[in-house]
């Protein structure tokens, strides 16, 4: 297969790859969305979940994204060395956006900075935005697709803070970041922290946090433990979905951790709304693919 070949072949699967994402819950948010709901008692709390659920039953049946905000498209990559076509993924990517753009439809969401015109097709500078991380071995390229919306995730926040402010600085910090958030993100939520030594550091670590899988935990103990004492706390707030009175403001706390520099604690949180759209495929070396967020879809 040559590099054009392969290019075509991935843009025409991203295209309906980015469809699926954009109208259909993965298949974990999904079943959590549905525990979430069956564990409110507020008749209030019931009625909202129960919009939620018309809302998503009526984008697969119309064809349409399951939120008007389609966001961002972004990619989180993580691609082996031997992976033969690594030259072809953003040119396709991009190609992929641009066609989803018409046939999904996503709502044209970029704006270049400083002519301040919206692009029309979800292109632009450094958009759609790619993070890559290279494997050192394996010949799979793994994609993690992510629409990042304007009301949740990209107004996400960070700080930094000196040792002596102690791990209870963060503890504090991620309740006001998810308190000024959630009214305008649709809880209930999925809570990215990111742990690390600078504001990039945690801030990507945050986002990646948010696009884990859920039911996974942190790998070391007390980063497990910090991400069910920080859900317990968080639902222990008395704010449910759509910011009403209710008992589970988030889903999840997934926290992620780097090194830190002896002389800094830095902290960010992302958060993501009840239409958590993000999903993972695979694309081998032959340019074969498989996807591991919907049940029953091959693409």
């Amino acid at each position: 297969m040559t590099r054009d070949e392969a290019q075509s072949r991935m843009a025409d699967v991203m295209e309906r790859f980015l469809t699926l994402a954009c109208r259909r819950l993965p298949d974990d948010v999904y079943e959590k969305l549905q525990e979430c709901r069956d564990a409110e008692t507020s008749p209030l709390q019931r009625v909202v979940y129960e919009s939620y659920f018309e809302n998503l039953a009526l984008a697969q049946k119309l064809d349409r994204p399951c939120c008007q905000d389609t966001g961002l498209p972004h990619f989180y990559i993580r691609c082996g060395a031997d992976f033969p076509f690594i030259g072809a993924v953003e040119d396709a990517l991009r190609d992929a956006v641009r066609r989803a753009t018409v046939s999904s439809p996503l709502r044209p969401n970029a704006v270049d900075f400083f002519t301040e015109r919206n692009t029309g097709d979800n292109t632009g500078e450094r958009m759609p935005w790619l993070h890559w991380d290279i494997l050192p071995e394996g010949s799979d390229l793994q994609i993690c697709v992510y629409f990042a919306g304007a009301g949740c995730s990209l107004p996400g926040r960070a700080q930094v803070f000196k040792p002596a402010d102690g791990y209870g600085a963060i503890v504090k910090f991620v309740f006001e970041a998810v308190s000024g958030l959630a009214l305008n993100a649709c809880p209930p939520l999925i809570v990215g922290v990111g742990l690390g030594h600078n504001i990039e550091n945690a801030g990507v670590l945050s986002k990646m946090a948010c696009l884990r899988p859920l039911g996974t935990s942190h790998p070391h103990p007390k980063g497990a433990k910090l991400e069910r004492d920080l859900l317990a706390g968080l639902n222990g707030l008395g704010v449910g979905a759509q910011g009403l009175p209710g008992e589970r403001i988030a889903m999840a706390v997934h926290v992620e951790s780097s090194a830190r520099h002896t002389a800094t604690i830095a902290a960010a949180v992302n958060v993501s709304c009840y239409t958590h759209r993000r999903g993972f495929i695979t694309f081998h070396a032959d340019m074969s693919c498989e996807q591991s967020s919907y049940k029953g879809v091959t693409l």
